[in-house]
């Protein structure tokens, strides 16, 4: 195999790869072997067809699709490697010549690590953030770890109030006639929740265990169901059970059945630390994130197309396989949206660009820097990685490729670049001071993922 590099205008580059004869002659038998059960010549049995009888009928091109698409599968990554390019995108195929007898050629355009003009990454100024932790925060956290820890118990002694979850029949009406989804048994309804429409809940509290009543309500003027919206409705009811929520006091017992301490003071030191701990996290991401986003604006680059098109389909990748952990596939997803591929390949093309120039700018300030990655950080962040996956540490290693440890060293500098630059940056006291959350709300950060090889 030969392979000659031409390099073009913004950062793409054309490869002409070139195969010997003999490799296109062995790849178009392997696809007659694999074809000939297919195909049926009068005076042969199926899969019995010479391969000169059905060259001669068809034509010698029958078998060059197969041939030449299996050439580029098994040719194309030893290409890339020989190239000695650094590629970072699809290549778009087009074969050249295919001809018996002679070398097989194709060429493969693709973009190539565009270069960079790095801005200052030293001293770059950072909004300042307050980590403080207030008392208000951390008896909100401590009423929300007591909320999660509330128990129903059964209420007989009293009639139903805002807050209780009753236990009801019902069989609603417009204008006498049923309704289709008007009529359940054993309903659970939690009152206040406006879960129902009008004051339908309001009407159930007052009402004692065994009470059949009727509730009138309106069906608004924009109901979905449009047989419905605007009209008056009955709904007869019968109040079967009810439950109140009882939150449990805040008391050393308390403390010691949910947490390691055994004192209400130690368990709201260990929240305060907890939520301080969240804030210097986030932070520390909006530093990040802060700083990224300057070094950017104040670098140069050209990023091809091709480059952001192949980040773009590999956000949708990930976004198709955190839908399919919460069970709706991305094909379902569009079917409910409305969304086309094309709308949210190109929704996604900013996004493909911000990751793209945030890597790029990080990777030259590790190069600046001569910032090194030791093989025993490659082999501790692949010990993590076992842990992560619940993974023994040698099967993890068997699935790691040259390729994937090349990956894991890159995001190694990066993450070195990132801390150096942090490291290294000023807090600019002329900006307003924001206070930092729990990080819920916080951006994605604008560092990619490693992707799979």
């Amino acid at each position: 195999m030969s392979v000659q590099v031409e390099k073009l205008e913004h950062s793409m580059a054309k490869l002409t790869i070139e195969l010997p004869a003999e490799e296109l002659e062995k790849a178009v038998q392997k696809a007659y072997l694999s074809q000939r059960g297919r195909i049926a010549i009068p005076g042969f049995r199926k899969g019995k067809v010479p391969r000169p009888v059905i060259e001669k009928m068809y034509g010698p091109e029958v078998f060059y699709d197969e041939a030449a698409e299996k050439m580029i599968n098994e040719s194309y990554p030893d290409a890339v490697t020989e190239s000695g390019e650094d590629i970072v995108s699809r290549p778009e195929i087009s074969v050249v010549q295919i001809e018996k007898n002679k070398p097989f050629i194709y060429t493969a355009e693709v973009a190539l690590k565009p270069p960079v003009e790095l801005g200052k990454y030293k001293g770059i100024k950072v909004e300042p953030v307050d980590i403080s932790v207030t008392d208000e925060e951390v008896a909100e956290e401590i009423d929300r770890e007591l909320e999660k820890n509330a128990r129903r118990v059964d209420v007989t002694d009293r009639p139903a109030k805002n807050g209780d979850t009753v236990l009801i029949d019902y069989s609603g009406s417009v204008d006498g006639e049923k309704f289709d989804g008007g009529t359940a048994e054993g309903h659970r309804l939690e009152l206040g929740s406006k879960s129902f429409i009008d004051n339908f809940e309001e009407q159930i509290e007052g009402h004692s265990i065994g009470d059949e009543f009727d509730v009138n309500v309106s069906f608004p003027e924009e109901y979905h169901e449009k047989s419905l919206a605007g009209k008056a409705a009955v709904f007869e009811v019968k109040l079967n059970g009810i439950t109140e929520k009882q939150v449990p006091e805040l008391d050393d017992d308390f403390v010691s059945d949910v947490s390691e301490f055994d004192t209400v003071d130690e368990y709201k030191a260990d929240i305060k630390q907890t939520l301080e701990d969240r804030k210097r996290a986030a932070a520390r991401t909006r530093k990040e994130d802060e700083a990224v986003k300057a070094l950017v604006e104040d670098s140069k680059m050209e990023i091809p197309q091709p480059m952001i098109d192949t980040e773009a389909d590999q956000l949708i990748q990930n976004y198709d396989n955190r839908m399919r952990q919460q069970g709706l596939g991305l094909k379902q997803y569009m079917q409910y949206t409305g969304m086309t591929i094309d709308k949210l390949r190109d929704d996604m093309k900013e996004q493909a660009k911000l990751n793209i120039e945030s890597r790029l700018v990080l990777e030259a300030v590790a190069d600046a820097e001569s910032i090194e990655v030791s093989d025993e950080e490659i082999e501790k962040e692949i010990q993590e990685m076992a842990d992560n996956y619940g993974m023994p540490l040698d099967s993890m290693k068997s699935l790691i490729t040259d390729n994937e440890r090349k990956s894991i060293s890159t995001d190694l500098r990066v993450k070195k670049a990132v801390d150096l630059i942090i490291e290294n940056s000023k807090e600019d006291e002329s900006k307003r001071t924001v206070k930092a959350d729990d990080g819920d709300d916080l951006i994605e950060k604008k560092i990619p993922k490693r992707k799979k090889s």
